[in-house]
């Protein structure tokens, strides 16, 4: 439509020129002596128009001929930055896809090229990672570093990261401290720095960073529950053979992070230690606060304390979980230490009608043993070991 109205006009401003022309009569009388012409104006005006447009015609070609060389540059580097702007795309594509001998090749060419060559160091170096080719990876990071300055951080990120994944944590945890120096402090780093830490074995700085992992939100309560769980247990575990170290320790667990696991490695520390009365009393508070079958099992390993006031406290605890085999396999021990041979018959059989466990069938061996009963106890070792096989 807009090109029939342009040929409309056009047709119409020649019907005008024409129109003019037919009813202009002047003439131009050119002058140069000894010669003189005499043209009509509408000729004059045609000639003067065509010399104009044929003049501007051949400057223009000239000028397009002179910048020729230029615009060719022009194309050529407008090409050689679409090539490298698409290899650049290509290069984290295939990083994506998992595709990394391709994605280091398109890396190489963008960085070539001088397409975001820090960003495409870091491709390279992470296709080269995933290669494990250590060799390329620490070349890439370099560049990364010198060809971008403000890539630094990004560096030290992905150089952190690869050290986890090659199990080297020391190494990890210098660079996420770089990293804290020169850029201070982000939930990413801060993940990165839990999972060093806890390779390089550091539980009391794993503890400090679960900890503020939760607080920002960055780690489910669950999870950070389990993270400070283990980092707690190795704590005991490397405080096994300090008593004092040991409780000292035992006083500073926050109140919301003890549990019944917790207490049950407490408990077992204390008695390889021989500290029974500790290990009773942490055993009876938490159980009292919180019921767990496996921490009442500790309890009848313990030689501490008054058997008989231990075996009404667990008489107490039979009256709200009755079914509990545990309890019921704890309470048969205490009264088989106690030489009080028909409550622990009856104990450690009820706990037998609940499971048949071979500690069970062992205790009630060595009950028979005692009361000189030799068969029935027989029946149970041989029961025991049959459960053993």
């Amino acid at each position: 439509m807009r090109g029939l109205l342009w040929l409309l006009s056009l047709f119409a401003l020649a019907v005008g020129v024409s129109l003019a022309a037919h009813f202009n009569d002047g003439y131009m009388l050119l002058v140069f002596p000894p010669y003189r012409a005499e043209v009509s104006l509408n000729l004059a005006i045609v000639l003067l128009v065509g010399t104009f447009a044929v003049l501007y015609s051949a400057l223009r070609a000239v000028a397009l001929t002179l910048a020729l060389p230029a615009r060719v540059r022009t194309f050529r580097e407008t090409r050689r930055r679409e090539k490298a702007a698409g290899a650049f795309h290509d290069a984290m594509r295939f990083l994506f896809e998992g595709r990394f001998s391709q994605a280091l090749k398109m890396a190489s060419e963008a960085h070539a090229a001088g397409q975001a060559p820090g960003l495409a160091a870091l491709i390279a170096a992470r296709a080269a990672q995933r290669l494990r080719e250590p060799y390329k990876q620490e070349a890439w990071l370099d560049r990364a570093s010198l060809d971008d300055p403000q890539m630094q951080s990004a560096r030290l990120m992905l150089e952190a990261e690869m050290h986890i994944d090659a199990r080297r944590f020391e190494e990890a945890a210098e660079a996420l401290q770089r990293l804290q120096k020169l850029a201070g402090r982000h939930l990413a780093a801060l993940r990165l720095e839990l999972r060093a830490q806890q390779g390089c074995g550091n539980w009391d700085a794993v503890l400090r960073i679960a900890r503020l992992l939760e607080k920002r939100g960055a780690l489910l309560p669950e999870l950070a529950q389990e993270i400070k769980l283990k980092a707690h247990q190795e704590n005991v575990r490397q405080r096994r053979a300090d008593l004092g170290a040991l409780t000292a320790y035992l006083r500073l667990v926050p109140v919301k992070e003890y549990s019944p696991r917790l207490a049950r490695s407490f408990a077992e520390a204390l008695l390889e230690l021989g500290a029974h009365d500790e290990a009773q009393r942490l055993i009876e508070t938490q159980l009292d606060e919180e019921w767990d079958s496996a921490l009442v099992r500790l309890y009848g390993r313990s030689a501490g304390g008054n058997l008989t006031s231990r075996i009404a406290r667990g008489e107490k605890w039979l009256a709200e979980y009755p079914d509990d085999a545990q309890l019921l396999l704890t309470l048969g021990r205490l009264c088989l230490a106690q030489r009080l041979w028909g409550k622990a018959q009856s104990y450690l059989e009820a706990s037998l009608s609940l499971a048949d466990q071979r500690e069970v069938r062992l205790a009630l061996a060595r009950l028979f043993e005692q009361t000189e009963r030799p068969v029935e106890a027989m029946r149970h070792y041989r029961a025991a070991v049959e459960q053993f096989v």
